[in-house]
């Protein structure tokens, strides 16, 4: 494993704006016009904003941030980090009884929250009494903010504070398919230790163009779309509202981008689409009137992606491949090069190490989390005895340190002969199929089970009773091939989508 010293993120706020000069950080569209900030700016910006905390704030308080990415969110957050205080993002989409869970749970003095949540944030008053104040986040309210905040302000010296990067910096309350809310405690050198290495060198130019498009409360955009470029000098554009991706597409012409699974499917149709209605065009051509032009590289992350959607992005000159990580790593585990299967989920991170027990995937890094905030116990799971990170998936890595991912550790069916079958990977065989949109396989008093919501566009005009035959036609043939033992005894079909996480997943708790 690397090791190497691991800069502060109010570090790298400094020294941006002497590496990059007046490049622009980043890009967004205000009152329908695209707004730049330069690394000056954004420093200048979130100094501000640590001087108003302070001023505001006791020392370490914890503030949840309960907000849609925006430039303001960027600003008040990095103000947090870098002020000493405890972060709390939570997705705007959050119900506000589950919001409030979370508020109370991760003891938040303080929400910021934008508008168009007024209801939500009259019910989080009333449910958690220990909130004392509640600040309004806008890109219109930032100018006061720099009047009464700037460096000749007489508040210039409360941004002199030095923070403790091996402390709880932020908490990232996380689910994963369980349902279950924890919060992830990672210290400032945890959010920064991963970019801090060679990663995507034979993928991306560092100097690229990204349109951030997935919501900055989860940690994988936050540190791949703030802090990596924040090191490496590559400009941002926002997207702001989802139903706004292709005007921005083109308003921003990026060279990369970070999607989930659902996301890139969804390009991907766009691009098809163009494609099927002026066939003279190159493959690039038609890719190039929905992205822009310039767009090559989509790494994508949150869930598993299917070999053959990156194939079909090969075809028009985009790279599409997938990485590996969670929360408790302090995001990345993995990153995609040009050398790694489709098939696996990228190469490991020169700072990461990972042993395989009993086919689990156990993760050594120094981005790892300090711990669940106030779950001893829960905490005490999450790692072995000798401090290995147990991220319960299944898997194996190759002697070149590419990763491969199998299923997960709680999902596993256990025959009746203790032999264990991999719900997973039968899943991705019925994937395959274009009749299937999605599927489940679970054990259902003893049998293997295969639930299955057929694809709605593929399946189009056709009765229940076709496809049914048609579905069991399909298991008949993967039970062909399947391991003894393997095959599925029952076929269930359903009329409407899984229930699922906010990044794609299936939460298999609340399918079943």
């Amino acid at each position: 494993m690397e090791h190497r010293r691991i800069p502060t993120i109010r570090e790298l706020l400094d020294t941006a704006p002497e590496r990059f000069g007046d490049r622009d950080f980043i890009r967004y569209v205000q009152n329908g016009e695209v707004v730049a900030r330069t690394f000056s700016d954004v420093r200048a910006d979130s100094l501000a904003a640590c001087r108003f905390l302070r001023s505001r704030l006791p020392e370490g308080a914890h503030a949840a941030v309960l907000c849609k990415s925006s430039y303001a969110y960027i600003v008040w957050l990095t103000g947090l980090l870098i002020g000493g205080f405890v972060a709390v993002p939570i997705s705007p989409e959050t119900p506000a009884e589950e919001a409030a869970l979370i508020v109370s749970d991760a003891d938040c003095a303080v929400l910021f929250v934008d508008a168009g949540q007024e209801k939500k944030t009259e019910a989080l008053r009333a449910l958690c009494p220990a909130l004392d104040a509640v600040f309004p986040v806008s890109d219109d309210g930032l100018e006061s903010l720099r009047r009464d905040y700037g460096d000749d302000s007489s508040y210039a010296s409360l941004s002199d504070v030095s923070v403790d990067p091996d402390k709880a910096q932020v908490i990232i309350y996380t689910s994963g398919t369980t349902g279950v809310k924890k919060g992830v405690m990672l210290s400032g050198a945890a959010l920064v230790g991963n970019v801090v290495v060679d990663a995507y060198d034979d993928v991306a130019n560092r100097s690229d163009v990204m349109l951030s498009v997935l919501p900055l409360s989860h940690v994988f955009c936050f540190v791949s779309d703030y802090i990596y470029p924040l090191l490496n000098g590559n400009t941002v554009c926002l997207n702001g509202e989802m139903r706004d991706l292709f005007k921005n597409l083109k308003r921003f012409r990026p060279e990369q981008m970070r999607v989930v699974p659902t996301l890139a499917s969804a390009l991907l149709a766009r691009i098809k689409s163009v494609h099927a209605k002026n066939p003279s065009l190159s493959p690039e051509e038609a890719a190039a009137q929905i992205t822009g032009g310039n767009l090559k590289i989509l790494f994508s992350g949150g869930a598993y992606l299917d070999p053959e959607l990156a194939r079909a992005f090969d075809g028009y000159g985009i790279f599409l491949r997938q990485g590996y990580g969670m929360s408790e790593a302090g995001c990345k585990i993995t990153v995609p090069d040009r050398q790694t299967p489709l098939e696996s989920v990228g190469r490991l991170l020169n700072i990461v190490n990972v042993r395989i027990r009993d086919g689990e995937i156990q993760v050594d890094t120094p981005c790892k989390m300090l711990g669940y905030y106030k779950k001893p116990d829960l905490t005490a799971e999450a790692f072995t005895p000798d401090g290995w990170l147990r991220t319960g998936d299944l898997g194996y890595v190759t002697d070149d340190r590419i990763l491969f991912i199998t299923g997960r550790v709680k999902n596993l069916i256990i025959l009746g002969n203790g032999e264990n079958v991999s719900p997973e990977a039968i899943e991705r065989k019925y994937l395959a199929s274009p009749l299937v949109g999605e599927v489940l396989v679970y054990a259902e008093n003893g049998a293997i089970t295969a639930e299955v919501y057929p694809d709605p566009e593929k399946t189009a005009g056709r009765t229940p009773e076709d496809l049914r035959t048609l579905l069991q036609t399909l298991t008949d043939d993967l039970n062909r091939a399947a391991p003894p033992g393997h095959t599925v005894a029952k076929l269930k079909l359903r009329d409407e989508p899984f229930p699922k996480t906010s990044t794609g997943k299936v939460r298999r708790p609340a399918a079943l």
